[in-house]
């Protein structure tokens, strides 16, 4: 059941009764309301929970909050004023906006978006106002993605052609452009079609030496490739993937933006987020590790093994072109599997590195044989079992788990009773029973080991015909 709304003039006006009628002091008359309207199931995420600002204007007697009092001014300025006039009132609203979502929404209810949109045109020719206007359309985006129309999607385009010279401009744009695709698959096919993603690929390059840049731009990718709008009744995130790749280099391009910030652990963790998104076809894995690309994941895993983050993307990427049967065996033989169960011990109490580590060895044992015994004499169910033991609230570790035991004994049952031994059967069966998505590869995994497993046959094909 979806909870009631209220417009943001019904809580102030609350707080105003609180302050003027009860006589509560500012912060008394706020936490008064918040509680008053949480009791009736309203929901306030929309809602600036601040009592409203005087305004500047002495002959006003209206207060108002303070993202509303600078898009007022800048409305006002962008009619009458030069764009040096309208610098603190641009400084003013960005930093509204990034206090919180609630202060954006409000901004966009009270018709932003063309306001801040027609400055940042009308400043396109300054540098320095178009980073400042820019800015404010980056965070008033934030989770809005439904703001951007036509007109700003030409933009967006047209500032990136003009200013790609500029890594600071660039930066800030391709923020915007990643703000307005997160969950709105019709604004990534338009700015692709716009011509975006060449845009993006030729940022990297440009500014190979900006990891802030880099970071951006490959995320602002890896959105591209996102199937997350449920209004979407069909994405083209596949597609857009393999133009990122087939069109534009976009795996040469990433791997050697990899190789340029070995030390920057934040830039990597994006660029490998952004690798194993673009793993799409059995050729694109081969071509990331002839590209060297494996060759520097397993140097990450060897070296930057104490930071969780990039281990846990480093392992997303090994997993995704480890689909490719070549490949895995290219992991094995580089000692990946030993490298993965290190990294799984020293993050052992992590779930995300754990859930990525099981799938990372789940799949290199999918199919073959030697690589199952080669995970199995580096410690690989030992350290899957401690992990479902530590983490059995996550129904993704235990999935994963299930997943790597069902591999490995799948075509290698003098393993099961190693397994078993572990304790691995009653693991397997807390998991079916705690987790409803564990049911199906959990119990295959307990009938691989050779234990007693109900199956239950859904519909059998008898008991009656279809009749007219």
């Amino acid at each position: 059941m979806s909870k009631r709304r209220i417009t943001q003039e019904t809580f102030d006006a609350a707080v105003r009764e609180n302050i003027e009628e009860f006589e509560m002091d500012a912060d008394e008359a706020l936490r008064e309301a918040v509680e008053q309207f949480e009791s009736q199931g309203v929901d306030l995420t929309c809602i600036v929970k601040v009592v409203p600002a005087a305004s500047s204007d002495d002959n006003q007697e209206e207060q108002t909050h303070e993202v509303l009092q600078a898009l007022e001014s800048l409305r006002i300025r962008n009619n009458t004023a030069a764009l040096p006039d309208a610098t603190a009132d641009i400084k003013c609203f960005t930093e509204q906006c990034s206090l919180g979502f609630a202060q954006r929404y409000l901004a966009a209810q009270k018709g932003a978006y063309p306001v801040i949109l027609s400055y940042c045109k009308k400043c396109m020719e300054e540098r320095d106002y178009t980073l400042a206007g820019l800015s404010a359309l980056a965070a008033l985006t934030d989770g809005q993605p439904d703001l951007l129309d036509k007109e700003g999607r030409q933009f967006l385009v047209d500032v990136l052609e003009k200013h790609q010279a500029d890594s600071s401009v660039t930066c800030v744009a391709i923020c915007v452009v990643r703000h307005c695709c997160i969950k709105h698959e019709q604004n990534r096919q338009d700015l692709v079609k716009g011509g975006i993603l060449p845009l993006l690929t030729g940022a990297i390059t440009r500014h190979s030496d900006c990891a802030v840049l880099v970071k951006e731009a490959a995320w602002a990718l890896r959105v591209m490739t996102f199937d997350d709008d449920l209004r979407a009744t069909f994405g083209h995130a596949h597609e857009h993937a393999k133009s990122i790749v087939l069109e534009h280099n976009g795996l040469k391009i990433l791997i050697g933006a990899a190789k340029a910030h070995l030390s920057n652990t934040s830039a990597l963790s994006e660029l490998c987020a952004t690798l194993s998104r673009l793993a799409v076809r059995n050729e694109f894995c081969q071509d990331i590790c002839d590209l060297g690309g494996l060759k520097f994941m397993m140097t990450l895993l060897a070296d930057s093994y104490e930071s969780p983050e990039l281990v846990r993307q480093v392992l997303s990427a090994i997993r995704a072109i480890a689909g490719n049967d070549d490949v895995k065996d290219a992991v094995v033989n580089a000692g990946g599997v030993d490298l993965i169960v290190i990294a799984m011990n020293r993050h052992i109490n992590n779930p995300a590195v754990c859930e990525q580590a099981c799938a990372c060895l789940s799949v290199l044992a999918l199919r073959k044989p030697n690589n199952c015994k080669v995970i199995v004499e580096n410690g690989g169910v030992i350290a899957a079992v401690q992990a479902m033991k530590i983490h059995p609230g996550s129904m993704n570790v235990q999935k994963q788990a299930c997943m790597l035991i069902r591999n490995l004994v799948a075509r290698m049952r003098s393993y099961c009773q190693q397994i078993l031994e572990l304790g691995a059967e009653g693991l397997i069966c807390q998991a079916v029973e705690t987790h409803r998505d564990c049911g199906d590869i959990g119990k295959a995994a307990l009938r691989d080991l050779g234990c007693k497993v109900e199956l239950r046959e859904l519909w059998t094909g008898k008991h009656g015909s279809i009749t007219n």
